[in-house]
């Protein structure tokens, strides 16, 4: 065993060896650079109620995961993990029978709970860097809480990071029988000082960041001693920085989660010549991993993270500003070895306003895999122990998803598909495409698949073609100009592991039908080709989605579609197979459902009865029918008229009067008169409308009915009596005359020449008073000459002023200065 167990977090041992013997749980914070990764589990190894178990290590990253299994196996003088020390990732393992400590992922520690629910042989978890609160480390924590009130009171459970909120997950580990929180350990260990430096100005768009970061960068190394640790957010700035980089007396080398474990032990490890080296790293190196020589920090605050597109119902990566707390952290690898200096692409003002700390993901991604294990755990989510519980939006939306994957049944437990898509460690959709194939030619063909598809697209740029076969050539000697090689040499790795969790061993060719498989895993995502645009589709999920219209899969009337970007209001297919209709009948005759009925078709502006056999709302099969129920047909075109504002009845201003009188009844009496409005008439078609449809199929034909008939035929005979006693159309005048009343407008109005008005005193009330009504006098020409509600108050006061006007103007006719006398 070497010197480098003398780390400074040593100085806390003694605290936290006293705290898991009097207690199962506890909390440890010590700063980067302590030792806490590597240490604490040698030493936790031979505590006492460690005798015959071993210590579970949980990283929440595969190159984290390599590096501390390899580091620990190096400190007890073994050459590589394998003995004492294990290593499991999804792509690597290393174990013995004399194994006392196990590094694993968490997404691995969630798969081995739902095959051994008592966690056989482990004495203890440890959660590394717990304050990243990635779903796995709070699905992994929760589980094991749970296990240990269950069956395992004596498992030990230790939260470890550098600035982890002590205190919450304190009360959150607390075993206790009331109130009360785990303890907290605290090594202040010893980091050097560390300088910061900010930029004046802030970058003006994060598409300039390679640009910025390879200026900076060789600033640093002629202002600054040591090695460079460089912050970007994904593997294309890396690349476009590194190209910005070229010529540069320093060895520069990228740093991220898909690099093969060869490169990324040259990232990891000092050079051999003595040069200085500038590793371009995501933000896998904040924490975890010691990258020797680092007293440079080149920040440029970005990250990319999963968030929920509430639109699709899908989680992607978006590039994000960091938190502050992310800052301290890359700050403080510069000061690991020695002082440093951290240059911060960013201004002050702006790191001012930066989010204190970034939001857990489980508040923010895709939550099938979440919902999926705790099924297969058997417990509901109010029984498990969460810092934040997960949010009940995504939660019905990843019960929605594993419904339609047939992974729970109706009432929301895991069925048998579930279960065995649910020990496959991988997404839903992936698993379910998984069991869903039938022989070995086909899961080896699917084990292409879920691998192709949990990695980057192995055919670079934006534009590239469709179909997913030509990324499965790729895997089996294709070649393509835009293909990127280390991408599929990721893949291959990944589908190999697939084929051994199927059962599939040795050299089987991949055979099958991809277009059937993808369906199994996505069929939301089957898509029908719309009307005759190239390219136009509409997914089973009812979204639209677009392609090229020179892609080779435009034409195609089916398509099982993998991937989609988001693009406005549809998505751009990204990957997809085609898809034959006899293989969704075979594959899925639950799912289709046929139907025969007549519907409104709006290119011919006819009512249509057709038989149609359906996939969810797509169209997979449509015929005429000769014949049709004729009430049907009535009911579909009446239908037909209401989306259309009823605008194809012919509207009469005797129709729009008769819709207002009997408005102006119901205004005054209530509920005895019917809602005549245009928003009721067009939600009631079928009472009123369709009946008098039989025989009609277009909507050109409503413009022969009668819309006067229609409104008053509503009406009781009674009714009809009253309405015209209480509102009449006409108004009785002088000299045999009559004048009809506009009822449409804000006040019941009448309109007449003043000398027809000539005899009237008053205006007789409409509706016994309850409803007002006006005059509008006009001249002799038909002009407006006066309004009033009041006309007997009007012939007393302003009529003498009218009368002297008129009488100008139209000195041929009458204008008495009685006009009740002088009618």
């Amino acid at each position: 065993m070497d010197t480098s167990f003398d780390l400074p977090v040593a100085e806390a041992l003694p605290a936290l060896r006293d705290a898991l013997r009097a207690g199962p749980n506890a909390v440890l914070i010590a700063p980067p650079g302590a030792g806490k990764t590597t240490l604490v589990p040698l030493v936790l190894k031979d505590e006492p109620w460690a005798e015959g178990g071993r210590i579970l290590v949980l990283e929440p990253r595969r190159v984290a995961a390599r590096a501390a299994a390899r580091r620990m196996s190096e400190m007890l003088g073994e050459a590589a993990p394998g003995g004492t020390i294990g290593l499991a990732t999804r792509l690597d393992r290393a174990f013995s029978d004399r194994m006392r400590v196990e590094v694993v992922t968490e997404g691995l520690l969630v798969r081995r709970l739902q095959s051994d629910p008592g966690l056989e042989g482990v004495a203890a978890v440890l959660f590394d860097e717990a304050h990243e609160r990635n779903i796995d480390t709070d699905l992994a924590l929760a589980l094991c809480l749970d296990l240990q009130r269950a069956l395992r009171p004596e498992l030990r459970l230790l939260a470890m990071s550098a600035t982890l909120d002590g205190g919450a997950f304190a009360g959150l580990m607390w075993s206790g029988p009331s109130a009360g929180a785990a303890p907290v350990i605290e090594s202040l260990g010893r980091a050097y000082p560390v300088t910061l430096k900010y930029r004046a100005r802030d970058l003006a768009d994060a598409r300039d960041l390679p640009e910025a970061m390879a200026g900076a960068i060789r600033d640093a190394l002629r202002d600054h001693p040591g090695d460079v640790l460089a912050f970007l957010p994904g593997w294309g700035e890396i690349r476009r920085t590194q190209e910005r980089l070229s010529g540069l007396d320093a060895l520069v080398v990228p740093l991220h989660g898909e690099l093969p474990p060869a490169d990324q032990d040259i990232a990891l490890n000092p050079t051999t010549d003595g040069r200085r080296k500038v590793v371009l790293a995501t933000s896998i190196a904040e924490t975890s991993l010691t990258v020797p020589g680092v007293r440079i920090v080149v920040d440029g605050g970005f990250r990319r993270a999963p968030r929920l597109d509430a639109a699709s119902g899908l989680s992607r990566l978006v590039t994000l500003r960091i938190s502050r707390a992310a800052a301290e952290q890359r700050a403080g690898r510069a000061g690991r070895t020695a002082p440093g200096v951290a240059i911060r692409l960013w201004s002050e003002a702006l790191h001012r306003g930066l989010p204190i700390a970034d939001r857990p993901e489980m508040l923010e991604a895709e939550l099938s895999s979440l919902v999926l294990d705790i099924a297969g755990w058997g417990a509901s989510l109010g029984e498990l122990a969460f810092l934040d519980p997960p949010p009940t939006g995504a939660v019905k939306a990843a019960w929605a998803l594993l419904s339609d994957l047939d992974a729970l049944d109706g009432e929301g437990r895991i069925t048998a598909t579930g279960r065995r898509m649910a020990r496959l460690g991988t997404h839903p959709r992936l698993a379910r495409m998984l069991v869903a194939a039938t022989d070995d030619g086909e899961r080896a063909l699917a084990a292409d698949l879920a691998a192709l598809l949990e990695e980057r697209d192995p055919i670079k740029g934006r534009e590239a073609p469709s179909d997913i076969h030509l990324r499965l050539d790729l895997l089996h000697g294709g070649d393509r100009a835009d293909a990127d090689r280390g991408t599929i040499h990721r893949i291959r790795r990944a589908a190999a592991l697939h084929r051994r969790r199927l059962g599939v061993h040795g050299a089987v060719h991949p055979e099958g039908d991809a277009g059937a498989l993808l369906a199994a895993g996505f069929p939301d995502r089957i898509a029908a080709k719309r009307g005759t645009m190239d390219g136009a589709f509409r997914l089973a999920s009812g979204q639209g989605a677009r392609l090229p219209a020179t892609d080779a899969l435009a034409k195609s009337p089916l398509l099982a579609v993998a991937d989609l970007a988001l693009q406005g209001t549809e998505a751009r297919i990204r990957m997809a197979a085609r898809i034959d209709r006899a293989v969704l009948e075979a594959r899925f005759p639950e799912r289709l459902r046929r139907e025969e009925g007549a519907a409104f078709d709006a290119r011919a502006g006819a009512v249509v009865a057709r038989r149609r056999l359906m996939f969810g709302p797509l169209v997979l099969e449509e015929a005429t029918l000769p014949h049709a129920d004729p009430e049907a047909v009535a009911t579909a075109l009446a239908e037909a008229a209401a989306e259309r504002g009823l605008r194809d009845l012919n509207w009469t201003d005797a129709a729009r009067q008769a819709q207002a009188r009997i408005g102006w009844m119901r205004r005054v009496e209530g509920d005895a008169w019917p809602d005549v409005s245009d928003a009721a008439l067009a939600g009631t078609v079928r009472d009123w409308l369709a009946p008098h449809l039989h025989g009609r199929t277009r909507l050109t034909e409503l413009a022969a009915l009668d819309a006067t008939g229609l409104l008053l035929d509503r009406l009781p005979w009674d009714r009809r009596r009253a309405l015209d006693a209480a509102l009449p159309p006409r108004i009785a005048l002088q000299a045999g005359r009559s004048a009809a009343v506009d009822y449409a407008r804000d006040v019941p109005t009448l309109e007449a020449r003043a000398q027809h008005l000539f005899g009237l005193a008053a205006m007789p009330p409409l509706a016994g008073g309850r409803v007002p009504i006006q005059v509008a006098l006009l001249s002799p020409a038909g002009r407006p000459i006066a309004v009033t509600g009041d006309l007997a108050g009007f012939w007393k006061g302003s009529w003498s002023e009218v009368r002297k006007e008129m009488r100008g103007r139209y000195p041929k006719h009458a204008w008495p200065e009685d006009p009740v006398a002088g009618g």
